[in-house]
């Protein structure tokens, strides 16, 4: 492990980075679950979505089996949420276009863009060109980028990731429905029966919120693995006593065999080139143009915000291994491609194992294996109760907002692009948005205030390119 990963040379141990890889998989597992989900339309159980199941898992694995042994990082991989709500998007248009009923061969299109995407982020990182692209992002926007990926984090965790459901309709969430609510009546008659389970998760959220703080306070290592393990433990017993449920229910049904034959017949290597075609040059380009511009700046944001956090930049901001890290995340995108998911990229959640120690490419390690170990044993890992991936959430998105010290606020060129990005970033819920703007608002200053040789050529080329595909009707 020492000669792989150069434990010593970066300051941690096998077990530290043991203790991060499953802190990130048990802050990113939801996405074993939710993204055959999101790109299924909810077909729980059906071939596509067995297929697309497995292909979450092993796309996942493969991403990040390179980002360790290629980059040696502590980030972890799999299909990105918005991205695959997008992929989606993109398989219902496509049937309208071709005027098809048969929603798998339509995603089988689609995959064929993913692939294509795949090939060109490939092409873009062996010629360093992301890297390129990395460097012209001015260091104000860089400064920014971590502590607004911490609210987008926060906003996660209080605002979208426990969503609870009863007989008055849902999801309800945390903050909006019962932080948000008038009084605790009007909480309970909104949320009907679901106003207890919703009680449970807000206990169990700051329970395990509080339990990692102490924790971290005194200095223990695997703080935020722990805490999410006492929450759990928290939200279990709630369950048996308050909701008169059995949390493990779901195990007693459960199948714990991969279902390969569903994958092979519906999504590994099965793209439909005709349909591809079928859609049209315009609208090809244009689909992988927004999909390159959306997973490259989610990527970017997510490298350069969490490797600040971590102290694995130089002064200028500027991670080793950037070429590296972008080139397992193309590759983690063509592995999607063939087995049958959505773009692969980088995920913010990687910030929970980079604050438990992980440093090197074992946390990645760690965090693969035990994706691919979720094609058997995935009914396990949806026992751990949102609430509890809530807690680390909210409690590394509230360490990421102390990057917020390197920022000056007295300069005017650098605190606008960081105010728009502090909130854009989770309201919007995309990384490359959020940057977009911050780029926009950059350029658009340094122009106008008599600067404008200040600004990078791939800077204005990146912000014009922003500028069209936020405004460009298509």
């Amino acid at each position: 492990m020492e000669n792989i990963f150069k434990l010593k040379e970066n300051g941690t141990t096998v077990r530290t980075e043991i203790v991060a890889g499953l802190t990130t998989f048990m802050t990113m597992a939801y996405i074993i679950a939710l993204n055959p989900n999101l790109l299924t339309g909810f077909a729980v159980g059906t071939p596509l979505w067995n297929g697309v199941f497995l292909a979450t898992c092993i796309a996942s694995a493969i991403g990040m089996f390179c980002m360790a042994f290629l980059a040696n990082k502590p980030f972890c991989l799999a299909p990105g949420m918005g991205l695959n709500s997008f992929f989606a998007v993109v398989v219902a248009n496509i049937m309208v276009i071709t005027k098809s009923d048969d929603y798998t061969s339509c995603f089988q299109a689609a995959l064929v863009i993913i692939l294509v995407e795949g090939i060109v982020f490939i092409a873009l990182s062996l010629l360093n060109i992301r890297e390129k692209i990395v460097d012209a992002i001015p260091l104000g926007v860089r400064l920014g980028i971590a502590p607004a990926i911490g609210l987008m984090l926060m906003n996660i965790g209080f605002g979208s990731n426990a969503g609870i459901y009863s007989e008055n309709g849902g999801p309800f969430y945390v903050m909006r429905d019962f932080f948000g609510a008038l009084t605790a009546s009007s909480a309970r008659d909104a949320m009907g029966s679901g106003y207890s389970a919703m009680v449970l998760s807000v206990v169990t959220m700051f329970v395990g919120l509080f339990a990692i703080v102490l924790l971290a306070k005194k200095g223990i290592k695997g703080a935020v693995l722990i805490g999410m393990l006492a929450a759990s433990v928290i939200y279990w017993i709630g369950s048996f006593v308050f909701l008169k449920a059995n949390p493990f229910e779901s195990l007693s049904t459960a199948s714990f065999l991969p279902p390969f034959a569903d994958m092979a017949s519906t999504t590994l290597f099965k793209f439909n080139f005709k349909g591809f075609m079928d859609i049209g040059w315009f609208t090809v380009i244009t689909l992988v143009i927004t999909f390159c511009m959306i997973d490259m700046f989610d990527t970017i944001g997510t490298l350069v915000g969490t490797a600040s956090r971590a102290g694995m930049v130089d002064k200028q901001g500027n991670m080793p291994n950037m070429k590296e890290a972008l080139l397992a995340d193309a590759i983690g995108t063509v592995a999607g491609a063939c087995t049958g998911t959505s773009t692969v990229t980088t995920f913010v959640e990687s910030a929970s194992g980079v604050e438990a120690g992980g440093r090197t490419g074992l946390t990645a390690l760690t965090c693969g294996i035990i994706f691919l170990a979720c094609m058997f044993i995935a009914p396990i890992a949806a026992i751990i109760p949102a609430a509890a991936t809530s807690a680390a959430l909210i409690y590394v998105g509230v360490l990421m907002l102390q990057g917020l010290k390197n920022v000056k606020f007295d300069d005017l060129d650098q605190m606008v692009p960081v105010a728009l990005m502090l909130i854009a970033m989770p309201i919007s819920s995309s990384i490359g948005h959020a940057i977009g703007l911050g780029l926009i608002s950059y350029t658009v200053i340094k122009v106008f205030s008599g600067k404008a040789k200040d600004v990078s050529v791939l800077t204005y080329v990146i912000s014009a390119l922003f500028l069209i595909k936020f405004f460009l009707i298509v």
